[in-house]
């Protein structure tokens, strides 16, 4: 009986033993495992407790601001917010979806299916571009898997009025019409990269460190005025108002530096309503659209057959009745002005009289000149989608091609093109290329050459001799007895030429009822300043002439302009020019 106690506190011994070293094991291995992820695996679990709270987050770049030549801003960049959600992470009760939902202003179940159809993606877009008070109020509600992201978005403050020049950007802020697209590269900026500090719903509690900051995109300086493009706008406006018309479009342009002034056109369209950007509507017919440019091209016609040596400013031209034939087709005039001078057929616009002119020059003369002023191709401005026009040269040149080419038919220009084409007689046959971009001072560090595919310089194949005589002529067209008189200006002499042009039927031929409505012309006429052509499509309210329904629009915003640039009147001697400087004496004495 004595051994059992001794046996039993052998047990003991062992079990205690045998817990002490199940102790000492477990320390040994807690101490192994502290030493694991303390010491020797340390960068790994760093790493993987990183890539659960830390993120690399892209920090949107600024696009530069757009501005008139004056530096009015036209095109600025506000901050907004973007909601996001990751699938898988996403968790939301159905009180917190319904207000989600009617914050973001959507539907429920639409937030569900987006959602549910990208289960298996990490990133989702709720919606875009929302206050940053709106997106304050959603993080508030603290959704599981639901970001915000700060974004950029494109407001104009001109809206319409410049919305077919700057054309817009889209949902990521990449330029997609007009100055927006052409620029895009040099209004671009470039995004930085930041590490921020998550917590388990996503929510930014601490900025660790700024990896690369952004770069915001360059500033643009036009050479649009704000004050002259709503002028045209304007103008233009109420003139397609008043004359039912399809449309229309009015460019101005710098005649010294080859600036776009201005540029307009009806309809228009306002860049910040996203529903407004319809194909129809946004495009800039000014550069883009095609019409035939009638009578406005007699006075390079006339400049051409001055140029040659055949004719001059008095030479007689038999109109006879106002007709003629050309083999089976008639050339006809508005009015029978019998035996004229030169300088008369352009003040009358005669269409034979041009035509008659025209037959007795070499074939490819009319051709060769018109091509030397820039119709058939591009103005070198640079602007997406400008149209060359139409001037193809046939093989064997035809009689009655060759008399409708000098009346403007046969051929097809944009407004763009022709009014750089009557700056190029403004300045006496030299050639530059049309700009978009301020070239007032060193602000633009940016080049036309980035996105011209042509800039040309150099002068037009006839002398200034010639050029001067047709802009003599050009001016007894504003006068009374020409045919736009009321594109006259009070104190200065203005150049310019109509034109009235029957529009091409799709079936062949042309219409009988549907014209084009143009006037083109410059001014100060002694020491020219600026160019302006205006074209109304399809007048439908009874009038259609160029004289009646462009020139009165070209008159307003000339006349605007010349006094907004502060340039000299050069004809104070008009009557009632010196009764108004003589009212205004009496009053001051």
């Amino acid at each position: 009986m004595s051994s059992l106690p001794k046996t039993v506190t052998r047990i003991s011994k062992y079990r205690i033993n045998f817990i002490y070293f199940i102790l000492i094991l477990a320390s040994i291995a807690l101490v192994w495992r502290v030493l694991d992820l303390q010491v020797i695996n340390n960068d790994f679990l760093l790493g993987q407790g990183n890539a659960r709270v830390l993120r690399t987050l892209e920090v949107t770049a600024h696009r530069g601001m757009i501005t008139d030549r004056n530096g009015y801003p036209l095109a600025i960049s506000t901050p907004v917010v973007s909601i996001w959600v990751n699938p898988k992470k996403f968790e939301i009760n159905t009180d917190k979806l319904y207000r989600l939902a009617k914050l973001l202003k959507l539907n429920s179940q639409y937030i569900k299916n987006k959602i549910k159809k990208r289960a298996k993606k990490e990133f989702v877009y709720i919606k875009r571009r929302i206050s940053p008070d709106l997106a304050q109020q959603i993080l508030s509600m603290n959704i599981k898997g639901l970001h915000a992201q700060r974004e950029y978005q494109r407001f104009y403050p001109e809206g319409e009025i410049f919305g077919h020049v700057l054309g817009f950007t889209d949902v990521d802020d990449n330029g997609q019409e007009g100055i927006e697209l052409a620029y895009n590269d040099w209004l671009t900026g470039e995004s930085g990269s930041k590490r921020v500090v998550k917590d388990r719903l996503g929510r930014i509690i601490a900025i660790e460190e700024q990896i690369k900051a952004p770069q915001s995109g360059n500033d643009l300086k036009l050479s649009l005025d704000r004050r002259v493009q709503y002028l045209a706008y304007k103008a233009l406006q109420e003139a397609v108002a008043k004359h039912k018309a399809k449309s229309g479009s009015i460019v101005v342009l710098d005649i010294e530096t080859g600036e776009v002034i201005a540029m307009a056109n009806q309809p228009s369209f306002n860049p910040n309503r996203a529903q407004d950007r319809k194909s129809n509507l946004y495009r800039n017919r000014a550069a883009t659209d095609l019409f035939e440019p009638g009578s406005t091209m007699k006075p390079f016609s006339i400049a051409t057959a001055l140029d040659s040596g055949r004719y001059s400013p008095s030479t007689k031209i038999d109109t006879g009745d106002g007709w003629f034939m050309i083999k089976g087709k008639t050339i006809r005039d508005t009015h029978a002005h019998g035996v004229i001078d030169v300088a008369t057929v352009l003040q009358k616009s005669s269409n034979v009289g041009t035509s008659k002119i025209a037959l007795s020059l070499p074939k490819p003369l009319l051709w060769d000149t018109y091509y030397s002023f820039g119709f058939g191709r591009d103005t070198g401005s640079g602007f997406p989608g400008e149209s060359s026009g139409r001037l193809v040269r046939p093989r064997r040149v035809s009689k009655i091609e060759q008399a409708t080419l000098s009346f403007g038919y046969g051929m097809s220009v944009t407004n763009l093109q022709l009014t750089n084409a009557y700056s190029v007689i403004a300045r006496l046959g030299k050639k530059m290329p049309v700009t978009f971009l301020s070239q007032q001072d060193a602000d633009n560090n940016i080049s036309d050459t980035d996105t011209a595919e042509e800039a040309e310089y150099g002068n037009v194949m006839l002398s200034p001799r010639s050029l001067v005589q047709v802009a003599k002529m050009m001016e007894s067209v504003v006068k009374k007895g020409g045919t736009a008189p009321q594109a006259a200006i009070k104190a200065y002499t203005v150049a310019g030429k109509t034109g009235t042009v029957k529009k091409a039927s799709r079936h062949g031929g042309y219409t009988k009822k549907k014209y084009s409505a143009v006037f083109a012309g410059f001014a100060p006429a002694s020491k020219p300043k600026i160019a302006i052509a205006v074209m109304i499509d399809e007048p439908s309210n009874g009038v259609y002439y160029g004289g009646l329904v462009a020139a009165p629009v070209f008159s307003k915003v000339m006349s605007g302009a010349l006094r907004l640039f502060n340039i000299d009147p050069d004809n104070i001697s008009q009557p009632d020019v010196i009764k108004q400087i003589e009212e205004h004496l009496r009053r001051q004495g």
